[in-house]
This record gives structure tokens, C-alpha cells and sequence, in this order.
């Protein structure tokens, strides 16, 4: 096997050709394992591309994406139970959607990927379910909106990131039942704002009778300045704020509303308020705010240890929620490629519909309606820490199988 590397642009090379693998069910058993340690003439070779924001508004958020995947890959090729390497190519969606298809074209007619992971921006995602349904390539998600497993769904997208419907049904009760029922929504104009806000309202609706919107206001990706909304916030009846944003636009918000003496009046909550990124960006002014945990470095689930430390010896930090979704979503790929005994898009999409597999969750299935992961979610505040973070304490936890309804009423039937 090729020893593995980085090539000066963050490329993983991995291989030098791309070639199927295994044939016919009839091959999986005559074949030996014929992976790092075992094989004598040479792995065969699948192309993954990752596209993720290195530039753009969510160019902090992007680089850990693509960190979790590329040791997603390492540990791939270094097992002999698989009977193929994976090579990795890279390209920056630059959080704009016309980018991300750009680049998704160009590993795909220059470098011969089948299979795409990547994207944070929702808006982005939802260009790149599109192009995958062109392209016949399986494309695993990084965006969280509702709409790409659900409304806007296809046979060839996946997803193991957690969805707003999922953070919301950790979120939206534990909010109206414990912190306050007066809620001002505040949204970043686009995919991801939106789902926030549609999925928390009609959650909190449902969990307490007495829930009351007192108004809702919004402003475009990539703003810097929301003290006129943090006034109008101020100057209402709201007992909690709900944040349907994340990345600089949560970080900034959070900042100024503490300067601003917000946090002291009203509970700030947001579902990516404990995010590392916004941790660290935050400083102190995050400590008792509230936010939903899609993933935390402590979790003692399914092969989580292990990743923490692989990650941590790789990296030297911790990896958060974007590293660990880049570090499934490959994994979940080459799962999906034995349990098919084939590279081929549509033999691993068969496969992976409906499958039930290993992660750093735990164990989840994908949906065959809809090809969700059922991660499990929880509610946490954030608390004073020892070192330069705050702290995430978890609160509640909502099972894998209780976050999700019937994938028919998220707009998405495949099966």
C-alpha cells in the first residue's frame, strides 16, 4: 500500500488508480483481505471527494470537516478488512452554493469521484443534492436543514449529520417547560434559518400550551452588526431567545448581547450554541446560554473513544461536531462499500438504505424513507470552564429513535 500523505493543497493521496473491487458476491469469499497489512499486489481504489467551506463565512468550521474525513481515510486504509483504499480530493466550497457545484464537477469529470461528502451552508447542500441526482454519485451531507432528507430528498443523498428536527425535539420542550414560553426567534436568512425556526416553533407549540411567540426577526448570512435587534429583544416581553444561526453570525450575536446586557435579561438559546467555534469565540459571554448538542468529545457512545483519541494524536485538539461528521460520513461510505462487496454508486446506495452501522454515536440506522442517520441529541447549558472554553453540561438526552418523525411528514417517501 502507498503510504499516506498531504499534498501541499490538503489532498490525501492515497492510490494511484481507480478500479472496482470484488466483483460478485462469489469474489467476497474467494478473495483474501486485501488491505494494508495483507495485500501482495495492491488494494483496489475508490475516489471520495470532500467539498468543504475553507473560505467564505464558514471557513472556521470547514477545515475540522475535512480533518475528521481525512482520518476517516487513514484508519480505512491502514484496516485489512476492507478490500480497498480510498483517495481522497479535496475542493473548497467557499459556503456558496455555485462554487460547491463547481468543484464538485471538477473532482468528479477530472478526478473520478462517485461519491461526495461535504458542505456545512444548508443552501449549499441542497445545490449538491441536485447535482448528485444528475450525477448518479452518493453524496453524504454536511448541511443541517431539515429539506435535504426531507423535501428536497433523492435515492442518491445520505446523511449522518444531525438535522434541525432532531436538535429541535432535544431543544424545544426542555426550553418551553423549564426556561420560559414568551420566545423571540431570531434567524440567519437562508436554509438553515429557516428549518431552525419552522421545526423549534411547531415543537414548542406542541410541548406546552402556553408557549407564545412574541415576534420573530431575521438578517442575511455573514452580518456583523445585530445591536438593533438585540434592542428589540430588549425592550419586549420574551423569557428566552432562540438563535436559528451558527458559525461568525452566532459568535457575534452572543458577544454583543452580552455587552449589551441581553444575556442578563432573556435565556439565550440556540441549537449550535455549543459548538466549539462558538465556544471559543465567545469567551465568557456564552456562559448560561443554552444550546443543543449534536456532538461533544465526552460522549461515551458507540466507537467515540476511539475517535476522540485518533483525532486528538492526529490533530492535537479535540474534535468537535463538523470533524466528527467528516469522520463518519467516510466511514459510513467504505460500510456501505463491504456490505455491497462493490464500489459501484448504486450497489453501495442499496446498501446503505436501511442499514443499521457503527458510529460515533452509536449505533444508527439510515432511514430507508428518507436516508437520515437516527443520531440521539441533548440539551445543555454552558458553563464556566477551567480553561479558555466554557463548559457543556449536559441536561437531557433524546433517543436516536425519538428524534425523528415518520420521514413521510418531512416531506420525503423513498421507500
Amino acid at each position: 500500500m502507498n503510504d499516506t500523505g498531504k499534498t501541499t493543497d490538503g489532498t490525501v493521496q492515497t492510490g494511484t488508480s481507480r478500479r472496482k473491487f470484488l466483483a460478485s458476491a462469489g469474489a467476497v469469499g474467494a478473495l483474501s483481505l486485501a488491505g494494508c497489512g495483507g495485500s501482495t499486489g495492491g488494494a483496489d481504489t475508490v475516489t471520495v471527494a470532500s467539498l468543504n467551506p475553507i473560505s467564505g463565512p464558514y471557513s472556521s468550521l470547514g477545515p475540522n470537516q475535512r480533518a475528521g474525513a481525512e482520518l476517516a481515510v487513514e484508519q480505512i486504509n491502514n484496516n485489512d478488512d476492507y478490500d480497498f483504499e480510498i483517495d481522497l480530493v479535496t475542493g473548497d466550497t467557499q459556503t456558496q452554493a455555485s462554487a460547491a457545484s463547481s468543484e464538485a464537477s471538477r473532482l468528479v469529470q477530472q478526478e473520478g469521484a462517485e461519491f461526495v461528502f461535504g458542505a456545512i451552508s444548508s443552501s449549499v447542500a441542497l445545490g449538491l443534492n441536485e447535482f448528485a441526482s444528475q450525477r448518479d454519485v452518493v453524496y453524504f451531507s454536511g448541511g443541517a436543514a431539515v429539506p435535504i432528507t426531507g423535501s428536497s430528498c433523492n435515492e442518491w443523498v445520505f446523511r449522518c449529520e444531525t438535522n434541525t428536527a432532531q436538535v429541535a425535539e432535544a431543544i424545544s420542550a426542555y426550553t418551553v417547560n423549564n426556561l420560559g414560553t414568551d420566545v423571540w426567534f431570531h434567524r440567519a436568512n437562508y436554509a438553515y434559518g429557516d428549518s431552525v425556526y419552522a421545526r423549534v416553533k411547531e415543537r414548542m407549540q406542541a410541548a406546552n400550551d402556553n408557549f407564545t411567540e412574541v415576534d420573530s426577526t431575521g438578517s442575511e448570512l455573514g452580518s456583523s452588526n445585530f445591536g438593533s435587534y438585540i434592542s428589540q429583544i430588549s425592550n419586549s416581553e420574551a423569557d428566552v431567545a432562540v438563535l436559528a444561526m451558527t458559525g461568525g453570525d452566532l459568535v457575534n450575536f452572543v458577544s454583543q448581547a452580552a455587552s449589551q446586557g441581553l444575556t442578563d435579561q432573556v435565556d439565550l438559546v440556540s441549537p449550535t450554541m455549543t459548538f466549539q467555534s462558538v465556544r471559543r469565540g465567545t469567551g465568557d459571554s456564552i456562559v448560561g446560554t443554552y444550546g443543543g448538542v449534536r456532538y461533544v468529545p465526552l460522549l461515551d457512545v458507540g466507537d467515540n473513544n476511539q475517535f476522540v483519541e485518533a483525532y486528538q494524536n492526529a490533530e492535537n485538539a479535540e474534535p468537535d461536531s463538523f470533524a466528527r461528521v467528516g469522520y463518519d460520513s467516510i466511514r459510513l461510505m467504505a460500510k456501505g462499500m463491504d456490505s455491497a462487496g462493490s464500489t459501484e454508486p448504486a450497489d453501495v446506495r442499496d446498501a446503505l438504505a436501511g442499514g443499521t452501522f457503527t458510529t460515533a454515536l452509536g449505533d444508527v440506522t439510515l432511514r430507508e424513507g428518507d436516508h437520515q442517520a437516527t443520531n440521539p441529541t441533548w440539551m445543555a447549558e454552558l458553563v464556566q470552564g477551567d480553561g479558555d472554553l466554557a463548559d457543556v453540561e449536559l441536561l437531557s438526552k433524546t433517543e436516536g429513535e425519538d428524534t425523528l418523525p415518520p420521514a413521510s411528514e418531512l416531506g420525503c417517501d423513498l421507500s
